[in-house]
This record gives structure tokens, C-alpha cells and sequence, in this order.
């Protein structure tokens, strides 16, 4: 495509060092092997912009310049082909992607990864998908500990005032399958938040709720009324379950939560295992009215 568009476009180029600069005077843009394309902005018609913009995504100046090793992540993923006479890169330690996102507009992306390196305290690979979304690659170094990314939120919360969204995928030892992974990580993180309220969801977390989306509409419905019955709709309830959950079925701490006498709150579980015939306090009965809450969203 590249070389077609080369064809229309004299001063056409191709982003391939961070030693070079986004100028201002090109119109960026990004294919979908998430390569960087320039086209100076006196060769584009407004009716060209148009025509570019349905099938490549806008590439923002004022993103941070891509690294070479953004750029071999990028290779890695989004190739096709390798190279005729270009060795693979491969990292060296074990890594995974964590998916980010925060409202349009509310923190520039510069200003966002000198953020997250400052709190890496090192230099961080991250592939933007749009200005306020992407993924951070995490590599694992030998004896150095995760970080937490409920930290990382309260930290940008106070110093950047931003809300962000977390999606931690699981770590990966090889390449192999590798864009098929980052897709369905990037499936999974797009749809996820719309379930839950946490800002920090794992591959884990996310686990329920892929299998759940793998079920035909009208089951999912049918497991919902089979299980909850007449409190499918009762919101009290409900609420009262999700934080028993939260909670990791404590009867004590999910009445500190909730502001409930544990005697209250132990009479409600036992009013709804009379009406279901479903004690939720045993694990395998609260799995299974966990994912009838989850098919019931």
C-alpha cells in the first residue's frame, strides 16, 4: 500500500528512526501494521485528507516520537513478512501489554509516558492506538517486582488529575502467536470496563467474562432468570451479592461495606438461598451466580 501511496505522493515517507522528528509540516499517519507515514501537508487537498483518513488512522505530533524498540514491537506484532535479510527481533525477558485508556483530551501523550517512565524509572515501550488509548509493554526483569497499577492510578490521579483504565494481559515467554494474542487482548480490553467499575482489571478478572461473551444472546439471558429468578431485576440485591463477591464472601467486611448489621445482612443470604435454593456462600454455588450476574449485564 505503501508503494501505491508513494506513486500519488512525491514526499511520501516512512517513519523509521527516533532520531528523526515529526514535523509539523507533514500530515502523519498510521497503516494497519501501525507503520508511521508522512505526507507534506502542501501536496493534501482537504478532499485528500478525507480520502486518507477512511482507511488510515491520523497520527497525532503530538505523540512521542516512536523508539527503535517500539518500532521492533511494532515489526513483531503487525508483520506480515519478515524482511528479506533483516535478522527477528525477539525480547530477551519474559513481557505482556497492558492495556491503557483515559477520557479524549484530558492528558497530552508526552506528557502521559514521561508519567509512566518516571514511575518505571526507565525507559517504557508503548503503541498508541489513538490519543487516549494503547498498550504499555512490560518487560520482566530478573528480580525486580511488578509493578502495581492501582499504585500507578492513585499516582496519576494526583499528579496528572487523569481517570485511566487498566487492563493487565498475562505474562509471555515467546513471540509465538504474538498478534493473535495482542488482538484478542485489544477485543477483550475494548468491551471489558463496560462490565465492571474497577479501573484495574487482569487477564484473570477478565476470564468470566470472556467466556460469557463466547455465549449466544438469548442463553446468556436464560442463565440469568434461571439462576437469580426474581431478583434478576432487584437492584438491592444485586448490589448486596456483587459486594459480597468483592468482598471474598466475608459476611463481616461485606456489612462494614455495606453498613449492615451482620445479622441483617445474614438474613438477606439466607432469604435469597430460600428463593433460589442457591447458597452463595459456598464457592461453587457463588461462581455459578457470578456468571449468571455477569450473562444478566
Amino acid at each position: 500500500m505503501i508503494d501505491q501511496l508513494r506513486k500519488i505522493y512525491s514526499t511520501l515517507q516512512v517513519y523509521k528512526d527516533s532520531s528523526d522528528e515529526l514535523g509539523i509540516d507533514y500530515k502523519w499517519f498510521t497503516t494497519d501494521n501501525h507503520e508511521v507515514i508522512g505526507i507534506r501537508n502542501d501536496e493534501l487537498t482537504s478532499k485528500d485528507i478525507s480520502l486518507l483518513t477512511a482507511f488510515l488512522s491520523p497520527y497525532n505530533v503530538k505523540f512521542p516520537n516512536p523508539t527503535d524498540v517500539e518500532g521492533k514491537w511494532r515489526k513483531l506484532i503487525f508483520s506480515t513478512e519478515p524482511i528479506e535479510g533483516e535478522k527477528e527481533w525477539k525480547p530477551s525477558n519474559p513481557f505482556r501489554f497492558v492495556y491503557f485508556s483515559f477520557n479524549k483530551d484530558q492528558v497530552e501523550p508526552i506528557l502521559f509516558k514521561d508519567a509512566i517512565e518516571a514511575l518505571f524509572d526507565k525507559q517504557v515501550s508503548i503503541l498508541w492506538h489513538n490519543e487516549h488509548e494503547g498498550f504499555i509493554i512490560e518487560q520482566q526483569m530478573v528480580d525486580e517486582d511488578s509493578i502495581s497499577y492501582d499504585q500507578i492510578i492513585d499516582i496519576l490521579m494526583s499528579d496528572l488529575y487523569v481517570k485511566i483504565n487498566f487492563f493487565v494481559g498475562p505474562y509471555k515467554k515467546d513471540v509465538n502467536d504474538l498478534s493473535l494474542h495482542y488482538k484478542s487482548l485489544t477485543n477483550v480490553a475494548n468491551q471489558v470496563f463496560q462490565y465492571t467499575n474497577k479501573s484495574v482489571v487482569t487477564y484473570v478478572d477478565a476470564i468470566p467474562f470472556i467466556l460469557t461473551k463466547q455465549t449466544d444472546e438469548g442463553l446468556r439471558l436464560d442463565i440469568s432468570k434461571t439462576i437469580l429468578h426474581e431478583y434478576i431485576y432487584d437492584e438491592e440485591t444485586i448490589k448486596m451479592i456483587e459486594t459480597f463477591f468483592e468482598c471474598n464472601l466475608n459476611l463481616s467486611e461485606t456489612a462494614k461495606v455495606l453498613h449492615l448489621h451482620r445479622n441483617s445482612l445474614q438474613y438477606r443470604l439466607d432469604r435469597f438461598v430460600d428463593k433460589t435454593g442457591i447458597d452463595i456462600r459456598q464457592f461453587h454455588n457463588a461462581m455459578t451466580v457470578s456468571l449468571a450476574l455477569l450473562a444478566r449485564k
